[in-house]
């Protein structure tokens, strides 16, 4: 069988005693001791060309053989249909492949998160694609029982007319109940008419008119439900609209934190109304009370309110956007005085990386505001709008931790700064509640959760502490503003031009927890931090980091993701997105082979019980 990230259960788990009784069970469980292999930093050019990982793990005094394994790449073809069949292909409303402007058709190199279900006796893969309009493509896996080695028998594409298509869908999850909790991330703004949405209108076969900015931004779960694959789609419009990284159901079942990516965003939660169902909740914004002293550290502490912004179904959200709402029947806006202020009726906001707004809700408007502009409505209310690049999160039962990965430190996490220097851009228009020391090699942090009787859920984030950062070289900290930052490498090494350290994280974003093992994945999402992004393996106890894998030039590691035992076996999910495509280009020609995303793992792993 296939065991979640913490453990296994049923939707009646929703019930205190049940949980209790799982809670009790992984406390008093004997820690694994986990170790991989180390992997050097890619030094040489075949290195850095190379996806290399682990050769070896021992886990609970077993050891394997392990490495690398690629699944599918973007555009190879599992099946008989060259219009359905061939992985990452982008397909319209009609399930007809878009072309290209020479007559091509539209291959993904974007795949993000991919996960595993089992379904019965059968395995699946669902992977979405990064793009605009994006994809989602359905895989069945095959298991040798000996060796546990994963190998794809056939992928499909997903019929996603009935979702109104995907948005540049991002992280995501395996829910509990053993379904794929997808993302739309960097929502089209609808005040502004992003022009972005001209590129979804390829959906709709170029109609523009049929784009709704306020269709896209939700969390989108697929459920395999028999073991030929038949399958729903769903996007959840009551869990709110914003850059959706990553959405994780808590154990049990009812609570789901929402990471939102991008500048002057929130941290949000959702309650479900009934355990394993995702149609109707209540949602929250978060409160940060800082306690570390300001500009203090990269690593701050803080004490956590929630704030209620609503209670929907998707139903009622749905209607609403059928209806044809529009930004201006939620809001009335004026632009901000030259001092920053607004009139007295509007309330200044600065939650869309945009800057200051000063918006004044319309009457009636409550429930539209909360699921449809959740971020603006999170500040409206107070909240705290000053966070950056949020991305991937994890949750340790063991130690009722719950992991952020923060991709960057800067900007509206800052004292009224940008990068160290004076700057009110991010802060003017909130209530500057975060206050820490940049580092734009970016950090994770740990929240500890509780009962919470009020709200409903014994898994209510009720504290924030830094936990590891990444460190800065003097590429991008030449005046070494922050203290951990380190001297530049020489021209003539390696890792010259690097703005962080190679031996520590640079650019965090997906996090995994490996349960009783104090282990937590971390994949990295960096540009200029470094040349050749990394999974790492960070012992929570210890603070101990290795390396664990490095992808080629370019690329990102996405979808690091562990599944403690399935039928006898551990994986560690890790997606290699679009390699030569954020830099290096020039190492390779523009219709090379070798820019397709890999779709592997790291394993097989000895299970863990």
């Amino acid at each position: 069988m296939i065991r979640s990230p913490q453990f296994s259960l049923t939707p009646s788990a929703a019930a205190l005693l049940a949980l209790g009784t799982v809670f009790l069970t992984a406390c008093n469980s004997p820690t694994v001791d986990t170790r991989f292999e180390p992997v050097s930093a890619a030094q040489t050019d075949g290195e850095k060309r190379a996806v290399r990982a682990s050769e070896s793990v021992t886990l609970g005094g077993k050891r394997a053989d392990i490495g690398f394994v690629t699944l599918l790449r973007s555009g190879e073809q599992r099946g008989d249909s060259e219009q359905l069949n061939v992985f990452g292909q982008v397909l319209d409303q009609t399930q007809t492949p878009i072309m290209q402007t020479d007559g091509s058709t539209t291959i993904a190199d974007s795949n993000d998160f991919s996960s595993i279900l089992q379904v019965g006796s059968k395995l699946f893969s669902v992977s979405q694609f990064e793009s605009i309009p994006g994809t989602m493509y359905l895989t069945a896996l095959a298991q040798d029982p000996s060796s546990g080695r994963l190998s794809a028998e056939s992928t499909t594409a997903l019929d996603l007319s009935g979702i109104y298509g995907i948005w540049n869908p991002c992280a995501g999850s395996v829910t509990p109940w053993g379904s794929h909790l997808g993302s739309e991330e960097y929502e089209p703004d609808a005040r502004s008419g992003d022009a972005s949405a001209e590129a979804m209108a390829s959906f709709f076969g170029g109609d523009t008119s049929k784009v709704q900015a306020y269709r896209y931004g939700y969390p989108v779960e697929v459920r395999v439900t028999d073991t030929s694959g038949a399958h729903s789609v769903v996007k959840h419009y009551s869990m709110g609209r914003f850059a959706h990284e990553l959405s994780y159901v808590m154990p049990d079942e009812r609570t789901v934190y929402g990471t939102d990516d991008g500048t002057n965003v929130g941290l949000f939660m959702y309650v479900a109304d009934t355990a394993s169902d995702l149609s109707s909740g209540a949602l929250y914004a978060v409160k940060w009370h800082q306690t570390t002293p300001a500009g203090e550290s990269d690593l701050i502490d803080a004490d956590l309110s929630w704030i209620k912004l609503g209670h929907a179904s998707d139903a009622e959200i749905d209607a609403l956007i059928a209806d044809g709402i529009q930004f201006s029947d939620i809001f009335a806006t004026v632009d901000p005085a030259a001092d920053g202020t607004c009139p007295g009726a509007y309330t200044s906001v600065n939650a869309n990386g945009i800057g200051e707004e000063c918006l004044k809700l319309n009457p009636g408007m409550e429930q539209a505001a909360a699921f449809l502009e959740t971020r603006r409505y999170a500040g409206y209310l107070g909240a705290t709008t000053e966070l950056r690049k949020e991305e991937g999160i994890s949750f340790d039962a063991r130690h009722n931790q719950l992991y952020v990965a923060y991709s960057e430190v800067q900007y509206g996490m800052e004292d009224n700064k940008k990068n160290g220097a004076d700057s009110t851009k991010y802060d003017v228009g909130t209530s500057n509640d975060v206050k820490a020391l940049f580092n734009s090699c970016g950090a994770v942090y740990r929240f500890t959760v509780g009962e919470d009787s009020d709200i409903g859920s014994p898994f209510v984030a009720q504290s924030a502490h830094g936990m590891i950062a990444g460190r800065m070289t003097t590429v991008a900290d030449p005046e070494r503003l922050n203290p951990t930052t380190i001297d530049a490498y020489p021209s003539d090494s390696p890792f010259a031009n690097s703005s962080c350290d190679v031996d520590g994280l640079a650019n965090p974003d997906n996090v995994s927890v490996m349960p009783g093992q104090n282990m937590l994945l971390i994949g990295e999402d960096t540009g200029s931090g470094h040349q050749n992004d990394m999974v790492w393996a960070y012992r929570t106890d210890s603070g101990k980091l290795t390396r664990i894998a490095t992808t080629p030039y370019g690329a990102e590691t996405t979808s690091v993701y562990y599944y403690p035992e399935i039928d006898g076996f551990g994986y560690i999910m890790a997606v290699v997105q679009h390699p030569y495509g954020e830099s290096d280009e020039d190492k390779v020609t523009t219709d090379s082979a070798e820019r397709r995303s890999y779709l592997g793992y790291i394993g097989a792993l000895p299970p863990h019980r």
